[in-house]
């Protein structure tokens, strides 16, 4: 029903109209009993052997929605209806920010893709933890953190740690984002010594709590095999505590769609980052001899595509661009085919 009613008439609007007009209607369906009951009744499986308890935490099913759909916490309710194992908001930053100019989304329909550079939009990372608090939901919930784009990256690790103290208290892990191709010069941040940086002073604060929170790293698929063993030794050495692989690509190898969309400045998603985003994850397990909690995320269309992701040596994975194609019933599909 999705495909043959609701796509056609999303793909009639823009694809940034789209995103919030399908939230929009999700959240006042929320908000009304009887169809809340019979979104639940229809998305959500509630099976004991879909659980998986991964850097401490316990989750539902392994089948989470990646930042970037709820950037500012505002759907947490609603979207635990179509049976998320796991909801991660963001990407957040210390200050609001409109991000890039419009349009800045394009919908590649024969490549089953998209091109973003939204530009880490978002309200500020204090409006987020007010909806937060607001909300009722008790699905695991993911806090991803960026820099803002007036932010030098000699600053860079002031804004991690500022959102990061913010929303201590009201997620349940974090995701260090420096893999966006959308704002400038976050992808240098990917270096160790950057990295370095960052992550002392957001274990510093942690060591502080009473309760130590998992803290992850977002990659790009454009990574070498030079740098993914680099990245790997820094992990294996230091406190983090997985990987979320992979973010947008740069790449435009493949890709069917006509010149004018295809040339489009932003980071690649959907089916054609799906065996990249798989090969990462294989070359990291690999590399790691399976030590180090893996979130694949990239081009997962299908069932197939996120069994093959956990055959790579992923523990849990992330829905967005496949979740626009295919709709809320590919959540249901996965965890049929985990069973």
């Amino acid at each position: 029903m999705y495909k043959q009613i609701f796509r056609p008439l999303l793909y009639s609007m823009s694809p940034e109209g789209a995103h919030y007009f399908t939230a929009g209607v999700l959240e006042a369906a929320s908000k009304t009993p009887i169809v809340n009951s019979i979104l639940r009744h229809i998305y959500s499986d509630q099976s004991l052997s879909l659980e998986r308890e991964v850097f401490g935490l316990k989750f539902p099913n392994p089948i989470g929605l990646a930042a970037g759909f709820d950037k500012d916490a505002r759907w947490i309710d609603a979207l635990e209806l179509l049976g998320f194992g796991f909801i991660e908001i963001g990407t957040l930053t210390p200050k609001a920010q409109p991000g890039n100019e419009k349009p800045r989304l394009f919908r590649l329909e024969h490549d089953e893709a998209l091109i973003n550079r939204m530009g880490f939009n978002n309200g500020g990372v204090n409006a987020a933890v007010d909806r937060i608090i607001k909300a009722k939901s008790k699905t695991p919930l993911g806090g991803n953190i960026g820099k803002n784009k007036v932010t030098p990256n000699s600053d860079a690790p002031s804004d991690y740690l500022y959102s990061f103290e913010k929303l201590y208290d009201h997620v349940d892990y974090f995701v260090v984002n420096v893999s966006s191709p959308n704002t400038p010069g976050l992808r240098e941040l990917q270096g160790k010594d950057e990295l370095i940086k960052i992550f002392d002073l957001l274990f510093e604060h942690r060591e502080k709590q009473q309760k130590r929170k998992p803290v992850l790293l977002k990659i790009a698929p454009d990574l070498n095999e030079a740098q993914l063993e680099d990245i790997v030794r820094l992990v294996m050495e230091s406190e983090i505590d997985g990987l979320v692989a992979t973010n947008t690509t740069l790449s435009r190898e493949g890709l069917k769609s006509r010149e004018q969309l295809v040339t489009q400045a932003g980071g690649l998603s959907g089916k054609p980052v799906t065996t990249r985003s798989t090969e990462v994850i294989r070359t990291i397990a690999q590399l790691s001899n399976k030590e180090i909690p893996i979130i694949g995320v990239g081009g997962i269309h299908t069932p197939q595509d996120a069994v093959d992701k956990f055959e790579a040596g992923a523990s849990l994975v992330q829905l967005y661009t496949g979740f626009i194609y295919e709709g809320p019933g590919l959540i249901k599909r996965i965890n049929k085919a985990i069973l």
